[in-house]
């Protein structure tokens, strides 16, 4: 979808059980990197819970979904645990990560998605992000693109 031949920055982060995840190591599958302000606020809520209801689709479409903050591990836990949310959360409490991908607003993180394919380059960047529809956008994209 973007015209120009980006690679997504590397990284190295920590999920909700202290398991690093390095992005380069999922090469050879699409992922969706997805930027939010903070844990157990309503709209950050409504779009973790969309992407939880959604995680079979995108598992079926080989898509790795993480959900990044700037939130500690011990809060990634707590909210997992509370919405018993079934895909990886990663904390950036750094922000070296937020900064790379251009997701530091204000005031915090901003709401931003990439969608990056097999190659580790970014496919499409989602600037403009509504937490109740983001999971059916995203999904729309991948169902329109050739697997």
């Amino acid at each position: 979808m973007l015209e120009e031949k980006i690679l997504a920055p590397d990284f190295t982060l920590p999920d909700q059980n202290y398991v690093n995840h390095k992005l380069s190591d999922y090469r050879g599958q699409w992922v969706l990197l997805y930027f939010y302000p903070a844990d157990d606020t309503p709209g950050c809520t409504t779009e973790a819970c969309n992407f939880k209801d959604n995680l079979p689709t995108f598992e079926d479409l080989k898509v790795k979904v993480f959900g990044i903050s700037t939130d500690s591990v011990e809060s990634h836990q707590e909210f997992v645990n509370k919405y018993s949310l079934n895909f990886t959360l990663l904390s950036d409490s750094e922000k070296e990560v937020v900064e790379k991908y251009e997701a530091n607003g204000m005031v915090g993180t901003k709401r931003v998605s990439y969608l990056i394919n097999p190659q580790g380059e970014i496919f499409k960047a989602y600037d403009k992000v509504k937490p109740e529809n983001h999971v059916g956008e995203v999904l729309a994209d991948l169902n329109s693109y050739p697997q």
